[in-house]
């Protein structure tokens, strides 16, 4: 038997995400810290960029890991990879190529705790039941899942979507049941949630990191007319429609805000 103080809660730590197996450990503020970076430490914590580790509290069930995501197997786990052939890892290596994901991603079984490195992006934490059982992320994104979920690379369904909009001629596509980790470039609060029922949406730029697998995207001029486009100063929008959702991040995109003036 193994016992540990991993999961135990203290002034420093909390658990404050929790859906399926996983759950998310938040460091309130970093204590192992040096006088001269003290202070870097301290405004960090206080603009909440904080240090934060994934674990899942396995129980006879799997899931499925980023390469070189996994920190420490606490119980009886096992890992084994998701390649049953050359054949199947010359498929997942050009997977690989196409959407910047890592090719191998270990598959870990058993009972115990498995805990994930540490990291300062956020964590999101989806149930595929909410998308449906379909879901389409950007490239980067994907941490850990259940491995009642299915990794898949999805092409563009048409030219101009794939050369014109910023999101590349790959997606990653996500498939199946259960919990689905993700690492997003801002805080879950910052994102904007659109559902769509039989309608559109336009996106000035890449700013979706997440919609339905349901929903058909595409790009296209903001007006009739490349003249009309051109004097309107938008030139060419991300357009998704049909019926689903979409995540957005428009913070984290938004280079061009304008700063404010010095007196």
């Amino acid at each position: 038997m193994i016992k540990t103080n991993f999961t135990e809660e203290s002034d420093i730590r909390k658990i404050v995400q929790k859906k399926g197996c996983f759950s998310v450990l938040e460091y309130s503020k970093d204590i192992s810290v040096s006088a001269e970076s003290a202070l870097t430490a301290y405004f960090a914590s206080e603009m909440n960029v904080r240090k934060k580790q994934v674990f899942a509290d396995l129980k006879g069930n799997g899931v499925i890991l980023q390469a070189g995501a996994m920190q420490m197997m606490i119980g009886g786990i096992k890992a084994e990879t998701n390649v049953k052939g050359a054949g199947d890892l010359v498929k997942k290596f050009v997977g690989s190529k196409v959407t910047g994901e890592s090719t191998i991603k270990p598959r870990y079984t058993g009972n115990g705790l498995l805990v994930l490195e540490p990291t300062y992006r956020y964590i999101l934490l989806q149930d595929m039941a909410q998308w449906n059982g379909n879901l389409v992320i950007e490239d980067g994104m994907f941490l850990a899942c259940d491995d009642t979920v299915n990794m898949k690379v999805t092409a563009r369904s048409n030219i101009s979507s794939a050369l014109l909009g910023g999101e590349g001629l790959f997606n990653t596509s996500l498939q199946g049941n259960g919990i689905v980790v993700l690492e997003s470039p801002v805080p879950e609060d910052e994102l904007i949630v659109v559902d769509m029922e039989n309608d559109e949406l336009k996106i000035d730029g890449n700013m979706a990191i997440a919609w339905s697998g349901s929903l058909n995207f595409t790009v296209e001029r903001t007006t009739a007319t490349l003249i009309g486009s051109a004097a309107s100063g938008e030139g060419l929008v991300n357009v998704y429609r049909g019926t689903g959702q979409v995540l957005i991040a428009p913070i984290a995109n938004n280079k061009n805000i304008a700063t404010p003036s010095k007196k």
